[in-house]
């Protein structure tokens, strides 16, 4: 079994949705960094020097690689990605190699096979 790191940049407020969203999708667990910070496109504003980013959080999702485009887009469409600028991204990446995914393995097999 093969996966991805599905790596999201989200507005804290919305990290929830994000969550229970990719869990529906086929996720089985999630690692929340807070209070990251980013600038896209266009810079944060400011007033009087203090900063008026708004809150992010980085959702880490370990899923497994059949999975991992139907997770990613469901991502998109409940946080907006497309819809409006400075939302956050959404990306994934190949994993060469984990430990510890031995019980997603067993929860994922049967969820796979009916995929495919």
């Amino acid at each position: 079994m093969h996966f991805k790191l599905l790596l999201v940049f989200v507005e804290d407020s919305k990290t929830e949705q994000v969550m229970k969203a990719a869990r529906e999708a086929g996720a089985t667990g999630a690692t929340v960094i807070n209070k990251a910070r980013g600038e896209g496109v266009n810079k944060t504003k400011t007033f009087l020097g203090l900063s008026l980013e708004t809150p992010r959080d980085v959702v880490l999702f370990i899923v497994e690689e059949h999975l991992s485009r139907k997770i990613l887009e469901t991502i998109a469409v409940v946080a907006d990605f497309d819809e409006k600028p400075s939302q956050g991204i959404a990306i994934q990446l190949d994993i060469e190699d984990a430990v510890g995914v031995a019980h997603q393995i067993k929860t994922l097999t049967n969820v796979v096979e009916d995929e495919l």
